[in-house]
């Protein structure tokens, strides 16, 4: 969602727009990375209705997109949630509307996404995939994301997204932006399938498993950093999600390969 279009979103749903559309709720969707999970989500029109937890008021209204206030969750009526975990970015105030999730508190939104009526959630997770044990990076990677697949919901996604290392807007001292200089360096050491992709490619791939996960076969499933760098690599095309989803391999033309 660009700039201006994120300052135009719907403060309710009235009428037939809101009459049997299938529904999605974001949590997190502000900042860079919770926007474009909203722009994807509206563009592929495979939701009717898109809500956003918001803690304050928005600004104007667009066309199936609703603010949803945490208190109106329970009379939201979806069965699909996305929590979305992005840094704070420094906007002029335009995303405080937006409700932030913790990290620290995703157990806790997760349960009360469930007692909302959610029975499928997509986690997207940023992290630094080249510092992860090769173990965690197929499997689930802290006590509390085990504590969200105890929940009970019958299809769960955590999505592994490496954190890029784009400007936070926050000016730094000189050593700070020496070390974070150092750090970039160290991309040319990661597996090329590890690397950070780009914000749309995460967001294009958490609006299709809200979309296709309520037809795939029920468990919790965490997608590695190697298949976001696989639907990298197929702009526009979904069938490396989809395959995926059906339990088939990685294509073998998006395998590991190094660069130095």
């Amino acid at each position: 969602m660009t700039e201006a279009t994120a300052a135009t979103v719907a403060t309710a749903v009235t009428g037939s727009a809101a009459g049997g559309a299938r529904r999605v709720l974001v949590v997190g969707g502000g900042g860079g990375l919770g926007t474009a999970v909203v722009e994807q989500l509206l563009a592929a029109h495979r939701f009717g209705i898109v809500g956003v937890w918001t803690v304050g008021p928005l600004q104007a209204a667009m066309r199936r997109l609703a603010a949803v206030p945490e208190a109106d969750w329970d009379r939201w009526a979806t069965d699909t949630a996305l929590i979305v975990f992005d840094r704070a970015r420094h906007a002029n105030g335009r995303d405080d509307a937006f409700g932030r999730p913790d990290p620290a508190a995703l157990p806790t939104l997760a349960a009360r996404l469930r007692a909302a009526g959610a029975t499928t959630l997509v986690v997207v997770v940023p992290h630094a995939p080249g510092l992860l044990p090769q173990a965690l990076k197929a499997g689930i990677a802290s006590l509390d994301e085990g504590a969200v697949a105890g929940l009970g919901f019958a299809r769960l996604v955590f999505m592994r997204a490496a954190q890029g290392g784009g400007d936070d807007g926050v000016v730094r001292a000189v050593p700070a932006r020496l070390a974070r200089w150092l750090l970039s360096q160290l991309r040319w050491m990661v597996a090329q399938r590890d690397q950070p992709v780009r914000t749309a490619t995460v967001a294009r791939v958490a609006a299709r498993l809200a979309a296709a996960l309520p037809q795939a076969a029920p468990g919790t499933r965490v997608m590695p950093p190697e298949l976001l760098w696989a639907a990298a690599q197929r702009p526009g095309d979904d069938s490396v999600v989809d395959a995926w989803l059906q339990g088939q391999p990685l294509p073998a033309a998006v395998g590991p390969r190094q660069r130095w």
